[in-house]
């Protein structure tokens, strides 16, 4: 092995429960890359709410046990395996998923879900690119159909995926309102692209989006808390509009009248589902944007490995989200 160790510190799940059940190892086996993967010294992994529903084991993904969780990770090639020309030893990297778990001083990753990480950005803001950039395009674009001179609603803007939502909406000349809980979420959000943003606590938010937006409501709303939101989304939208799920953590009941007048639509988002074509898309047009310098993913909460347990607790309890919570395993 390239790193000359065989064990590495690493968090594992031996059961599914809260988040006490996240377990700092330190005598974790070195994963090693098979053809066409990777080995990535990670230097930073993305907290993503997904994977603490995984971990309790009420999402519909139940990875067998006992395993590390993590997908967007940032860090340097340490090996390569067989057929991989496109990376070599020493190169920075970022991203989308990996096979042996990102909360991990080390990773193998299929070299097709990694990306080349500019030196424009450092290590914490790589791993806020990968899922957070990619859903929102794909949210935006791919499954939403936005067009330039449309009004896209944020819901929930001030974490990770929000702020990515908003940047590339603006980027794409869509006119960006954004939603966030606390002053400090509505400041972020606003120098992140918004052209106006609502304190989603206030009781007459959604009137004043109705003011905003006009008589003919919004165009597309990208939606972190369909379990609270959607029934409300749904009476904001325009004649055609959609609302893009990207975040729940429950059941709603709404009235499917609402969209039937307006002829409007719920699509789910899933990144995973989407396929190799339209993650190729994805990766295009974020490389393009980190480039441009207008992609700029904004860091929320660091966590070391040994408070894994806290970020947990704090990705799910928090008032207001404030960009993109990491892990730091160095």
């Amino acid at each position: 092995m390239a790193t000359g160790r065989t064990v590495m510190r690493a968090v594992r799940v031996f059961e599914f429960g809260g988040p006490e059940v996240l377990k700092l190892q330190s005598d974790v086996s070195l994963p090693v890359p098979k053809a066409n993967q990777v080995l990535i010294k990670v230097h930073t992994c993305g907290i993503n709410p997904v994977e603490t529903y995984i971990r309790s084991g009420t999402h519909a993904k139940k990875p067998a046990l006992p395993y590390t969780p993590g997908s967007d990770v940032a860090g340097v090639i340490e090996a390569v395996g067989e057929h991989v020309t496109a990376f070599k030893n020493g190169d920075r990297v970022f991203t989308l998923g990996t096979i042996s778990g990102g909360y991990a001083e080390y990773t193998v990753a299929s070299a097709d879900t990694v990306f080349p990480l500019s030196d424009k950005l450092d290590f914490k803001q790589g791993a806020a690119v990968g899922i957070p950039y990619f859903t929102a395009f794909h949210a935006l674009f791919q499954k939403g159909d936005a067009k330039a001179g449309e009004t896209v609603l944020v819901h929930g803007a001030s974490g990770g995926v929000g702020i990515a939502a908003c940047q590339i909406a603006r980027a794409y000349g869509l006119m960006v309102l954004g939603t966030a809980g606390t002053e400090e979420g509505m400041t972020l959000v606003l120098k992140n692209g918004a052209h106006k943003v609502f304190n989603h606590r206030k009781e007459d938010y959604l009137a004043q989006i109705k003011e905003t937006a006009g008589e003919q409501g919004i165009d597309i709303i990208i939606e972190m808390l369909a379990n609270v939101n959607l029934a409300n989304d749904l009476l904001l939208l325009k004649k055609g509009g959609r609302v893009m799920i990207v975040g729940c953590r429950g059941s709603i009941e709404i009235n499917p009248r609402d969209t039937m007048m307006k002829e409007s639509s719920i699509r789910g988002i899933f990144l995973f589902a989407a396929s190799k074509e339209e993650l190729g898309e994805c990766a295009a047009s974020v490389l393009a944007g980190v480039e441009a310098g207008w992609l700029k993913p904004v860091i929320g909460p660091e966590y070391p490995m040994e408070k894994v347990t806290e970020a947990h607790r704090e990705i799910i309890h928090s008032q207001g989200a404030l960009g993109k919570m990491v892990l730091l395993t160095r």
